[in-house]
């Protein structure tokens, strides 16, 4: 069976090869196209502590998150007991979900581009999110900024965590890859 040649490619993907890894290679003096950071996943994660007093939680996260993504999520597992909090090895408490490719740079622009204009009282995202080897992570605190989810069909609101791992070797590689990219951050010099 043939490939076919007519593959749509997201927006965000096209502007990253035709604007960004042009201005990257003149911002940082890269020898080599290879050398340009890219994205290579994004992972959403949504922790549910209280899906052990509620086990319904669970299906509409992962109903949720399958609407956001267009992928089927799985449902994190406890590694161990944990008394405290009545919590056993094995109890579902979570759902993940791992974009790559086209489905990566599609959620990408909907996230930049349409979800995160929706957040309420939105003044831009943390700058603080970088790990130190390049990579960024973000929480959302609703999962209806997102205009797949419909509001009346959810039972709780709930947050979720967004990791971008980039091939950038530094916090400002990967900083100044999503800053070209459109990623709003928020000015480090009018505080929080």
């Amino acid at each position: 069976m043939e490939a076919s040649k007519d593959i749509i490619h997201p927006r965000l993907l096209k502007h990253y090869r035709d604007n960004v890894q042009s201005k990257l290679v003149e911002e940082f003096k890269y020898t080599n196209i290879n050398q340009v950071p890219r994205i290579t996943k994004v992972t959403l994660n949504m922790g549910l502590g209280k899906a052990l007093q509620t086990p319904k939680m669970i299906e509409s996260a992962l109903k949720e998150l399958s609407m956001i993504t267009g992928q089927a999520p799985v449902p994190t597992k406890a590694k161990r007991d944990i008394a405290n909090f009545k919590l056993r090895a094995g109890n579902k408490i979570g759902a993940m979900v791992t974009l790559r490719r086209l489905r990566m740079w599609d959620f990408l622009d909907r996230f930049i581009n349409v979800a995160l204009p929706r957040v309420r009282d939105f003044r831009g995202v943390s700058a603080k999110g970088f790990d130190g080897n390049g990579n960024y992570s973000v929480g959302v605190r609703e999962q209806i900024v997102f205009p797949e989810v419909e509001y009346d069909a959810i039972d709780s609101i709930k947050g979720l965590n967004i990791s971008v791992v980039t091939t950038a070797k530094t916090d400002d590689e990967a900083r100044a890859l999503l800053r070209e990219l459109g990623m709003p951050f928020r000015d480090q010099n009018k505080g929080q």
